[in-house]
């Protein structure tokens, strides 16, 4: 067992209602916090009132981005119980985050076992909704105040509470994607695997330029030959083509998506054919326009599953199934938010219970 000590907040906020296209827009009461010393190692767990941090201006996370992030979910399922969907995958990769970015590991017990003790706490922020969810962001920044560039010997680890709703204003529906033939998201032999707030801001100037142009998310090529697919905005891609279904291999640059394993398991579960495999921008293009390109759609954890309906690639639209959902996306959105619901069977054991 943990000692897990709780300082209550002194007044609780009012719970939204109506999460309709809102992801993180609303913060649950408390969060779970602990330091690291170096030479002392992690110590202080405890779950405070959520409120703002004091940190060093010249800390390593402010002056040299040594930050990362990862997020999981939990449901409320019509028992009223709560479940974690695969939390211990979210903490291996958070673990994994930190050795790309000379971090210190945290302890997947002590954190699966605040996981569970914070959401009890605040569970009345969990929504009943189905395909509504509490989102879990584990987050660690380094805090020491120095000016070399090198590793903290400090960090921060922080678990916070968010309740959301669908990640994009098209909900489940199909979104427009804009290919980027200029900027990469990641570099090969960078950081790119890592869930590192770095990479996320290399996307921010791209997405913004989409987003004016009404686009939803940025499909990202590699940055060697501007050629293969690798992700599209935060999520793993997946494409269709002549009966194959076909995702980019994982690489130094492409994130190890938890929900991408886990539509890989499925999608095998059902017999389909599916290759892990470099996937030409020109061999997608190719496809459309003989009638062999299927379906396209994009998984995550913040939008589970989400269809793409068309393609904007050197000034030419690329419609995806008609600009409708494809029955193999419809399925693994029907299957994975079953699974979180409890409608499901779970057979891999993905889900873990709150209490």
């Amino acid at each position: 067992m943990h000692d897990i000590p709780v300082t209550r907040a002194a007044a609780r906020k009012s719970i939204p209602q109506d999460l309709k296209a809102s992801f993180g827009d609303y913060f649950s009461d408390h969060m779970f916090q602990m330091e690291y010393t170096e030479g002392r190692g992690w110590h202080d767990p405890r779950i405070v009132p959520f409120g703002p941090l004091q940190l060093h201006p010249s800390s390593s996370v402010i002056q040299y981005a040594q930050s990362i992030f990862d997020g999981s979910k939990g449901y409320r399922r019509e028992d009223g119980s709560i479940h974690l969907f695969r939390p211990q995958a979210h903490i291996a990769r958070l673990n994994r985050s930190a050795g790309e970015l000379c971090m210190p590991a945290v302890d997947p017990d002590l954190v699966l076992a605040a996981m569970r003790k914070l959401i009890g706490l605040d569970r009345d922020w969990v929504p009943a909704k189905r395909g509504n969810a509490i989102y879990v962001r584990q987050t660690m920044v380094g805090t020491e105040g120095y000016m070399v560039v090198r590793p903290s010997k400090t960090y921060t680890y922080l678990i916070f509470l968010c309740p959301v709703g669908s990640y994009y204003s098209e909900g489940a529906g199909p979104v427009r994607i804009l290919v980027s033939e200029t900027r990469v998201r990641a570099a090969k032999g960078a950081i790119g695997s890592a869930k590192a707030g770095a990479n996320y801001a290399a996307s921010l100037k791209v997405g913004r330029e989409a987003a004016a142009a009404g686009f939803s998310q940025v499909l990202w090529l590699d940055s060697v030959q501007r050629r293969y697919l690798e992700e599209v905005g935060t999520m793993n891609i997946m494409v269709k083509i002549g009966g194959r279904i076909l995702t980019p291999p994982l690489s130094d640059s492409i994130l190890p998506g938890i929900t991408r394993d886990s539509v890989l398991t499925l999608l095998r579960d059902w017999g389909m054919e599916v290759a892990e495999a470099p996937i030409d921008i020109e061999d997608v293009v190719a496809a459309s326009r003989t009638g062999r390109l299927e379906e396209m759609w994009g998984v995550g954890t913040a939008a589970v599953i989400s269809p793409v309906g068309e393609l904007a690639w050197r000034g030419e639209r690329i419609v995806v199934n008609g600009g409708q959902t494809g029955p193999v996306a419809a399925k693994l959105f029907e299957q994975l938010t079953g699974l979180h619901a409890g409608a499901v069977p779970d057979r891999h054991g993905w889900s873990v219970a709150v209490d």
